[in-house]
């Protein structure tokens, strides 16, 4: 029976590695709250800054008039549509490749080592810089990639659509669908297996259990993940730069295959220039272009809100 000097000293032992833990613990928080303070008021004064310089130039013609050299004409109208025109065509090509691609390897595919290294190139893939896709894009969509002469006969790999919207849409595509895939898988994961095995249980196939039990009830992930990647793509200029949009156009576009500009370019065309009065035009593009996003992230929490609330398990 040990000795009751031992047993307050094995006290003491045990009351000071509890001290030592939870001091270590307060510091853990106490740092996560600096990074969350510090990334808050970084933020605050980036958009405090933005709104200063830009309030007094913000009107209505800066959304309906084309570009001008004089700054108090200047109007963004030609680079907001191709804006509209990228994320609309984007969206409608990279969301049924990208929900498609993610259900096969979620529901379909064998777990086996080819699917482990697609998974593992997808992932990889997202965190690709989004100017490499924009010179893969140039080469595939802009212009031909390579000619071969076969037999007397030349053949070209690549679709020559010249610096068109559909050119750059395609390459925003490539930019955001990986993330999209993930976005899918990850909401798909999110279904519990017993909604799969019940729906099987009944006798229906899996092609209905896919159908009618898990993508219902992964829509608010999905969409959720969707909106937010073609919202990265409405900020994305590198690729469009690389795949030649222009800085500065003066007629707004009509259809796929016009030439164009987008917002992110226009604010930098108006930033580079010499005349401050430019740079305050540049900010009210900045703060249309921030409350685009704010209006994409908005749906998106209400697209998770309003189809969540219908899930019961």
């Amino acid at each position: 029976m040990p000795s009751p000097e031992t047993i307050n000293d094995d006290s003491w032992r045990i009351d000071s590695r509890t001290r030592r833990r939870y001091f270590w613990s307060n510091v853990f928080s106490a740092l996560c709250l600096l990074s969350m303070v510090t990334a808050v008021l970084v933020l605050v004064g980036l958009l405090a800054a933005v709104v200063y310089n830009g309030a007094p130039a913000l009107r209505w013609g800066l959304l309906t008039d084309l570009p001008s050299r004089k700054p108090e004409a200047a109007g963004i109208y030609p680079a907001l549509l191709g804006s509209l025109w990228l994320i609309a065509l984007t969206a409608l090509f990279s969301v049924p490749l990208g929900v498609g691609a993610a259900i096969y390897l979620e529901e379909y595919a064998a777990a086996t080592r080819w699917r482990k290294l697609v998974q593992v190139n997808i992932a990889n893939l997202a965190g690709v810089p989004s100017i490499v896709y924009g010179l893969l894009g140039l080469a595939l969509f802009v212009r031909y990639i390579a000619k071969f002469d076969l037999g007397g006969r030349v053949w070209m790999v690549g679709l020559n659509l010249d610096r068109v919207i559909l050119a750059g849409a395609l390459t925003l595509t490539l930019v955001v669908l990986p993330i999209v895939i993930l976005a899918t898988q990850e909401a798909l994961r999110a279904v519990p297996n017993s909604i799969r095995q019940g729906s099987y249980a009944l006798g229906a196939t899996r092609w209905q259990t896919v159908w009618r039990q898990v993508l219902p009830a992964a829509t608010p992930g999905i969409m959720t993940g969707v909106i937010l990647a073609v919202a990265r793509a409405l900020g994305e200029a590198a690729p469009l730069v690389a795949v030649g949009a222009v800085g500065f156009i003066n007629q707004a576009p009509s259809g796929p295959m016009s030439k164009f500009t987008a917002m992110p370019l226009q604010i930098f065309n108006w930033a580079a220039r010499p005349q401050e009065e430019f740079h305050a035009v540049a900010s009210a593009a900045i703060l249309v272009l921030v409350g685009v996003l704010i209006i994409m992230n908005a749906g998106a929490v209400w697209v998770r809100y309003h189809y969540g609330k219908r899930i019961r398990w």
